[in-house]
């Protein structure tokens, strides 16, 4: 199969512009046939083209590893829920602070904010499955949108949900039915033609739902609403904002970011660091910057404040001397003779 590598562009939700994952490690796997691969995608996750028959499914596929692998997927998120579906073989794998070994029927389930990778760091000989659903949400407080062709009762749907969503559960042990389902779904990406099985694919998916929601009710699953909380939200943005500090940050763009609105966004960002959003971020800036200034001798005072998204390096300069009471370049000497009397302490 002919990996469809097409650019199709970042997209918005709710004001907010995402990029879907490329996953070019795995291209790459396949373009060295060190891995077999098989997926129906849009975005720009790597596969043959999904159809508007199939809208909300942003990825279904599988790959197949026989030999030691020299790749794997680094942490990243995605555009939508996704399970993860091991058939045979082991196949390291971290979510958030949890890294295990997964075995045969093991599944996965990764909300759409859930920082995972797969390898440690190169994934392992087996084959894996994954059906990406998008819900039209990024953070933990939005409410979820379901494709309108999942076709799952009401009340089932909102249970199903319901777990997903107020539970941290994350990998399961699953049963034969699921094992088969997965290999159904195989099956059907396979001989897909651009879009031939977009019925059975959709049925296939209604199927692995009501599946997983039976698996979820003989779990002890007890419901937490703390984890759909708007604070949540902010949460895991502050938490990426460390991996971002270099970008032209507003308030107004970091609570739109969150997915929450402006007054929402300084209530819980004051809650959770006892400072102002902006004031926030500038102390975040101010951590990066010193640690750029001791381990990158060759960066000017400039270099660095732009790099740590300060608009000037006077402007950078003013706030540093503030805060730290010296300059910066004062303050890169400090650290060096400090450093010097540790790696050479008199006798």
């Amino acid at each position: 199969m002919k990996v469809n590598k097409q650019e199709i562009g970042p997209y918005e939700v709710d004001g907010v512009v995402y990029h879907a994952d490329t996953c070019l490690p795995l291209i790459d796997a396949h373009d060295r046939n060190k891995i077999k691969f098989k997926a129906l995608a849009r975005h720009t996750y790597p596969g043959d083209r999904l159809d508007d028959n199939t809208l909300g499914l942003n990825s279904i596929g599988y790959w197949d590893a026989n030999e030691p692998q020299d790749w794997g997927l680094d942490w990243h998120r995605n555009e939508g829920i996704e399970f993860h579906f091991l058939e045979s073989g082991t196949m390291p794998y971290s979510q958030e602070n949890k890294e295990v070994v997964l075995t045969p029927n093991h599944l996965t389930i990764t909300r759409p904010w859930e920082a995972h990778k797969v390898g440690n760091p190169n994934i392992g000989m087996g084959k894996f499955y994954w059906v990406i659903i998008d819900l039209g949400v990024r953070r933990p407080h939005q409410e979820w949108v379901w494709p309108d062709w999942i076709t799952l009762t009401e009340s089932d749907l909102k249970q199903l949900t319901n777990f997903l969503r107020q539970d941290e559960k994350s990998i399961l042990k699953t049963d034969q039915r699921i094992r088969d389902c997965f290999k159904r779904i195989n099956s059907a990406v396979n001989t897909d033609k651009k879009g031939s099985n977009a019925s059975r694919i959709r049925l296939l998916v209604n199927y692995l739902l009501i599946l997983i929601l039976d698996l979820l009710k003989t779990e002890d699953i007890v419901l937490d609403e703390s984890l759909i909380d708007s604070s949540r939200s902010v949460q895991y943005f502050l938490k990426e904002l460390d991996k971002n500090l270099s970008e032209d940050w507003t308030i107004e763009r970091m609570s739109r970011s969150a997915g929450v609105g402006l007054t929402r966004f300084t209530h819980h960002c004051k809650q959770l660091t006892n400072l102002t959003p902006m004031r926030y971020l500038t102390m975040r800036r101010l951590e990066m910057s010193k640690k750029i200034l001791i381990e990158n001798q060759a960066l000017t005072v400039g270099e660095v404040a732009y790099s740590c998204g300060f608009t000037s390096s006077q402007y950078f300069s003013t706030v540093f001397k503030k805060h730290e009471k010296c300059s910066p370049n004062e303050f890169r000497k400090l650290r060096q003779i400090d450093l010097s009397l540790t790696a050479y302490p008199e006798v």
